[in-house]
């Protein structure tokens, strides 16, 4: 039957009909749902690990036991991987492994847009390039075949538009089916699950020819096909850049590659000899086209017309194809101009009831005493006004070791980092043992919202619940911080803002090493939560003096009413938006904000 699904729905569909057995990913948009849709299906195990690398780690332990496995990640988690993954290489597989990496062009909801089809060169396995949901489906199990033929990993590269789009796709409703212990391990003659250097050595040529003999299986492959048209121009394209090539170059001829590395060379010179001009469109690098110039293949335009940089849309792949002379000059009636809009600017903010916010509020008031060094995760909101306090990110688990590196390497101010629960347990934990080491003078602060709260709450070591809602162990982040021989851990309710401040200022002046804050509040967004009542602002005791608008919640607006001495508009509080957190209330001078109702609403 044919139904909707999105590119990451399909691909948890692929691989469950494929027979993936076991697969384990670290939640990151946009690659989430995939776990989060396989974990529903029969006869499977489905985990959340605690880091991309560790999601690897684990499909590979699973693989070389005989199992079809996935592993799922963004793109930036792919960098986690990376070590155990370029080694995988060498030692190839056993049970069928891919590894899915979410791209993100355009960096909607990541840290840059590296394009990771540059991963598969550097490691010198297969990189499939899916190119609607049906594409993602199929291509799984096309991909664990391959992966299992010639002993390698394979990457599917995904991106934000494919995975969250949904396209038709050929299916049929799940059976039951059950998990089957895997079966006696195999223990080869040459070491072939052990990678040591006389291995690699030996290994390295072999990998060479498997190069070789995977390219010489995509001259044929059906992933890769030619739509024949107008020779007069031809386009090899990958992905979902064939999308908007098939309709701005509608008539043209076509090759669609489902596989971009390595590239069937045969194939495209031999499509480039039957048309007059050859081109490439693809998002990001010109990763196609720099192999076609490799290779000698003569390409008449690429990134001169292509942007090199964010999201391909239509209108950019129409504007390049205009500005080289490739298609006609629409006519007015086919390219009408959009009507004006205006969209008022809303920059992304805290959510109302948000327990990162008086942590936050508290910093932004000791931020000239000490650097802050951030992380990834909601808390990143804590560079924007009105807190502007954060001095530093760049990746998961980075604040602390920035922080540490700062200090050590004679920085006078404090130094405080800032890490969530779930970025604790990714990638915390060492330099955290690194900072107790070699005694490093910084705050630590957990804000600890029980959750992994900007993916789409997804559970964690800290929360004890698997990805399909077994109970699992949970981890006190404080005992772990004893554990590993930190002097001071002090715990605080995120929601008491003097508390907070009071424990901040007493972890910056203690001098003994690394202190830390863990910081606990759940998100709004979680069973965890508490809501009290909401509040009100009483108009007769507002001064307009702006304090609770230093908390930055959206459910506190600016009313009509002016406070007379100084012409500002005095506050109110949107009901619809309050959770009656009470950090707006404990900051007011004035004791103007107070509960307007006994019980929360639907409590």
């Amino acid at each position: 039957m044919k139904i909707l699904l999105s590119g990451n729905e399909a691909i948890a569909l692929g691989a469950w009909e494929a027979g993936v057995q076991y697969a384990s990913a670290y939640p990151g948009t946009p690659s989430t749902e995939i776990l989060e849709n396989f974990a529903r299906y029969p006869g499977i195990k489905a985990e959340w690990a605690s880091n991309e690398k560790v999601a690897l780690d684990n499909a590979i332990g699973a693989s070389f036991g005989g199992a079809r496995t996935l592993a799922a990640m963004k793109h930036v988690g792919v960098n986690v991987a990376a070590d155990s993954l370029m080694s995988l290489s060498y030692t190839g597989v056993e049970g069928g492994l891919v590894l899915v990496s979410a791209d993100d062009p355009g960096a909607f909801s990541s840290q840059n847009e590296q394009d990771n089809r540059q991963y598969a060169r550097h490691g010198k396995f297969p990189c499939f390039d899916p190119s609607d949901s049906e594409d993602a489906r199929r291509f799984v199990g096309v991909a664990l075949e391959v992966s299992e033929r010639f002993r390698t990993p394979v990457i599917l590269r995904t991106t934000t538009r494919l995975s969250h789009s949904k396209s038709v796709v050929d299916a049929e409703p799940p059976t039951a089916r059950e998990f089957k212990p895997l079966p006696k391990f195999k223990r080869g003659d040459g070491m072939t699950h052990v990678i040591i250097p006389a291995i690699a050595r030996r290994r390295h040529p072999e990998i060479e020819q498997r190069l070789r003999d995977i390219a010489a299986w995509a001259e044929s492959a059906a992933i890769n096909r030619i739509e024949w048209g107008d020779k007069r121009l031809g386009i090899v394209t990958t992905g979902i850049a064939y999308q908007y090539v098939r309709e701005v170059f509608a008539g043209s001829s076509i090759l669609k590659l489902g596989m971009s590395y390595p590239l069937p060379l045969e194939m495209i010179r031999s499509f480039a000899a039957e048309v007059e001009t050859l081109i490439v469109v693809e998002e990001l690098d010109p990763f196609i086209e720099d192999q076609l110039k490799a290779a000698g293949i003569s390409v008449a335009h690429g990134k001169d017309i292509i942007p090199l940089c964010g999201e391909l849309t239509l209108e950019k792949v129409r504007r390049g194809a205009l500005q080289a002379g490739l298609i006609d000059e629409a006519p007015p009636e086919e390219l009408p101009e959009p009507p004006a809009l205006h969209v008022p600017p809303r920059p992304p903010a805290l959510c109302p009831g948000c327990p990162h916010r008086a942590f936050f509020y508290d910093m932004a008031r000791n931020k000239r005493k000490a650097i802050i060094a951030g992380d990834i995760g909601c808390y990143s909101m804590g560079v924007l006004p009105p807190f502007s306090s954060m001095d530093m990110l760049i990746s998961m688990g980075a604040s602390i070791g920035m922080a540490h590196g700062f200090r050590q390497a004679g920085g006078q101010e404090k130094a405080v980092a800032t890490i969530g629960d779930s970025t604790f347990f990714h990638s915390g934990l060492a330099p955290l043992a690194s900072a107790v080491y070699n005694r490093a003078n910084i705050v630590v602060a957990v804000l600890d919202n029980r959750i992994t709260a900007m993916t789409g709450q997804q559970d964690n070591p800290g929360t004890g619940i698997t990805l399909q809602k077994q109970e699992g162990e949970h981890i006190d982040i404080a005992a772990v911080c004893r554990a590993m021989g930190v002097a001071f851990v002090e715990e605080v309710d995120a929601w008491d803002v003097d508390a907070v401040n009071k424990t901040l200022k007493a972890a910056m002046a203690f001098k003994d090493g690394p202190a830390v804050i863990v910081v606990r509040g759940a998100c709004v967004f979680t069973p965890h939560f508490e809501p009290r009542p909401r509040l009100t602002v009483d108009p007769d005791k507002c001064i307009a003096c702006g304090k609770c608008f230093q908390v930055g919640c959206p459910a506190i607006l600016k009313s009509d009413e002016v406070f007379p001495k100084t012409g500002k508009h005095k506050a109110q509080i949107d009901p619809l938006l309050c959770t009656g957190c009470t950090v707006c209330a404990q900051v007011c001078p004035t004791q103007a904000i107070t509960p307007f109702e006994e019980t929360y609403r639907g409590a």
